[in-house]
């Protein structure tokens, strides 16, 4: 019988965890969105397909506390013709970096 429980109350702690990372994942993303609007807007080209989309994740360090960083990527035009990718970082919700055409900010 304790066995059972242990095992279940592992199940809820792995569930718990997954619904924690899918939702900051999705805060992200929407953050992510914004930012590449405001960005493209900045730099006087148009956001193409409307979103981002995920390119990965990894650990790394947020003002010296270990984080996930997540990458997103966008393409865009300048021209309306040659599309071009920018990319997006995220730690946690805050911006980590954003560049255009290989011109970080």
């Amino acid at each position: 019988m304790n066995e059972d429980l242990a095992y279940l109350v592992a199940a809820a702690c792995i569930l718990g965890a997954a619904y924690r990372l899918w939702h900051t994942s999705l805060g992200a993303r929407e953050a992510a969105n914004r930012i590449a609007r405001e960005a493209c807007s900045r730099a006087v080209v148009q956001l193409l397909d409307g979103t981002v989309a995920f390119a990965g994740f990894r650990l790394g360090r947020d003002a010296g506390r270990l984080t996930l960083l997540r990458t997103y990527t966008f393409d865009y035009t300048s021209d309306g013709f040659e599309r071009s990718q920018g990319f997006i970082v995220m730690a946690g919700p805050n911006l980590k970096a954003v560049g255009l055409a290989g011109t970080p900010s």
